[in-house]
């Protein structure tokens, strides 16, 4: 019996390590390095001194689909035009919906007229666990400093339709404009929603 215990701490250990890896507020994000869509390998502290917004992506979920309708597009756009870098990140494994290899996640950015600095790829799902990334899409802040300063949904309306969102607060827009003006992040921290990351199992 008792030599069952050391065991079953072991796994309990292991549950909850992804939990440990997610990235705090106010604390140094987790460095990373991926590929991109082109074969160019990028990684995160090539961008020090410049704000980070990272995303999230699955082509094939249905949230992913509402917010690039156009809502992607501009908050992509508005971030650029203030100096932002923005890493999109599909952590989809093979197999499983969203995943996309280097041409077709190319295609993929061209046909939505989206404008990521890099569209990175993340198969064995590394990076994703290591941000603790849960929905697509998820979003994450990082300043010039390289401090997380906000993680969570796009914005307060957790619907997969265009004509439910309403009046959606833009959490990325707010947060992005409350740095730049020197202010502390007012909502820094929400619950992602969408459709759950398709780790590799």
């Amino acid at each position: 019996m008792h030599r069952l215990i050391p065991f079953a701490a072991a796994a309990v250990a292991a549950l909850v390590l992804p939990a440990a890896a997610q990235q705090t507020n106010g604390q140094k994000a987790t460095d990373f390095k991926l590929t991109d869509a082109t074969g160019k390998t990028v990684q995160l502290s090539d961008f020090k001194g410049k704000t980070v917004v990272l995303e999230w992506n699955n082509p094939g979920c249905p949230f992913v689909q509402r917010h690039y309708e156009g809502n992607m597009q501009k908050t992509q756009a508005a971030a650029k035009a203030g100096g932002v870098v923005w890493l999109t990140i599909n952590s989809g494994a093979p197999g499983k919906q969203g995943y996309m290899q280097g041409a077709e996640a190319t295609k993929w950015v061209a046909d939505k007229k989206a404008s990521p600095a890099h569209y990175l790829l993340d198969p064995k799902g590394v990076v994703g666990k290591g941000y603790a990334a849960k929905t697509t899409p998820h979003m994450y802040i990082i300043d010039g400093a390289g401090v997380l300063r906000f993680q969570g949904g796009i914005d307060d309306k957790p619907a997969a339709r265009v004509e439910e969102m309403g009046s959606a607060r833009n959490h990325v827009l707010a947060a992005l404009n409350e740095m730049k003006a020197g202010k502390p992040v007012s909502v820094a921290q929400t619950t992602p929603y969408g459709c759950s990351v398709k780790y590799a199992e």
